[in-house]
């Protein structure tokens, strides 16, 4: 119990900064239907009491699609879908109004709540709905008439803005409406996404299945810059599959971003905590989207060793590496160049020159296994290019046993042993079998 209540403590005053940090600033958070019906529903509100009870500025933008599609079934009424996006009739409108309606005052009801010896005892939340989205209709793509389904025109965004100076939190639905008094159905996500871009929100965040992003090794993914979410979902709109809640997840945070939103963060409305382990701690518990990375490339100093002995000991561990001590490493730490994220080294790659041959060799490369997917790599490899080329070096050749792939797809091509430079043939292991790859530097 002691150690357990020392977790806790140290946890609450790491916890000081990030509170420091959020509080006066505006975050647009979207839960989708499938979050309202979760176990873990109850927990989520809880969550976003206390980012309220802490300063923050809240925008709570929620779906209603397995609802609708419940009352439609109830109702005996025909649902079609196209790209991911309800066509809505007349028929189902008013059954998408009633529905969201009877939603709307849910989540009030919700945020009243005060019990004694709950986390909402003493909350005291205002919230507060109404005509902020003005919408217009999709009209007719490819054939399909999508009727009374809309998109975004205009988001009122001063409006928001006043009843969040008021202390108010405020809840926008999927419905939008028109100047000329009609009633839209609107992709909720998107919604979101235009909310805070018009806001210039400090944070989007989206809640959705899935824990974030995994890679292709079935890895976390903890950043994602925009161009990478772009190319994400360009991958999958080619491969033929039928727009996923991912796809549309990761599309709406890139384009937030994009346009002027801090930083985006996906998040599985499963998981109990989520959204205060992604705010409140350094690693988080999702993905965040962001446009440009808030870290920074840099040469390496003797403070770093620890963090890069710390980083590379499994790639050693698993013969990827050569294995240096600690010695080796404060002795050669001029040569490296590191990643770092708030003062942790995530990322390393030494840069050894051969003046004599105008070459230089890419060493050590290597990127925390919890970071990549967010091309740091290549970020690295520039920042050790432009290096090289401010030494006069012509080419960059690197040793490899197990990257040849990625070293091949961002401009190295196979080399043999004779064309690098004597003094490095000499040290070549031939018990390692490496590969040997060469590119030459603008």
């Amino acid at each position: 119990m002691i150690e357990t209540n020392q977790q806790y403590v140290n946890w609450f005053r790491h916890s000081a900064p990030y509170i420091n940090a959020h509080r006066g600033r505006t975050f647009v958070i979207y839960l989708p239907g499938e979050a309202l019906a979760n176990a873990n529903f109850a927990h989520t509100i809880h969550d976003i009491n206390l980012l309220n009870s802490l300063g923050v500025k809240l925008v709570l933008v929620h779906g209603s699609r397995p609802q609708i599609q419940t009352a439609s079934s109830k109702a005996n009424v025909e649902t079609h879908f196209h790209n991911g996006l309800r066509i809505t009739n007349l028929e189902q409108l008013a059954l998408v109004q009633a529905t969201v309606g009877r939603q709307a005052m849910q989540l009030e009801a919700r945020f009243s709540m005060g019990l004694a010896n709950s986390p909402m005892q003493g909350s005291r939340i205002r919230t507060s709905r109404g005509n902020f989205i003005t919408a217009r209709p999709i009209g007719i793509k490819n054939g399909v008439d999508f009727s009374y389904t809309g998109e975004v025109r205009r988001v009122d965004a001063e409006a928001i803005g006043k009843q969040l100076n008021d202390g108010n939190l405020v809840l926008i639905s999927c419905l939008g409406y028109s100047p000329t008094g009609e009633t839209f159905n609107l992709a909720a996500a998107q919604v979101a996404g235009r909310v805070a871009a018009s806001l210039q929100a400090d944070k989007l965040i989206v809640f959705g299945a899935d824990k974030g992003i995994t890679n292709s090794r079935g890895e976390q993914v903890v950043e994602l810059l925009t161009r990478a979410g772009h190319r994400l979902v360009h991958q999958h709109q080619n491969s033929g599959d039928s727009w996923s809640d991912l796809s549309m997840h990761i599309d709406v945070l890139s384009r937030a971003c994009d346009a002027g939103v801090a930083r985006g963060h996906l998040l599985s409305y499963k998981e109990d905590g989520a959204l205060l382990s992604e705010l409140f701690s350094r690693d988080g518990s999702g993905t965040m989207v962001i446009k440009e990375s808030y870290e920074q490339v840099r040469n390496a100093c003797i403070d770093d060793v620890g963090g890069i002995l710390q980083l590379i000991r499994p790639l050693e561990d698993d013969g990827v590496l050569v294995r240096r001590s600690r010695e080796l490493l404060e002795s050669e730490i001029h040569y490296f160049s590191v990643i770092e994220r708030d003062g942790a080294i995530i990322g390393c790659a030494a840069l050894y020159p051969f003046d004599d041959a105008r070459q230089g060799e890419l060493a050590c490369m290597a990127i925390d296994s919890s970071y990549r997917g967010g091309d740091r790599g290549q970020i690295l490899l520039k920042h050790i290019e432009k290096q090289s080329s401010h030494m006069g070096l012509q080419t960059l050749f690197v040793l490899t046993t197990a990257s040849s792939h990625w070293f091949i797809e961002n401009g190295f091509v196979s080399a043999v042993l004779e064309e690098l430079p004597t003094s490095r043939q000499s040290l070549y292991n031939f018990q390692r079998n490496s590969q040997v790859f060469s590119k030459q530097l603008l």
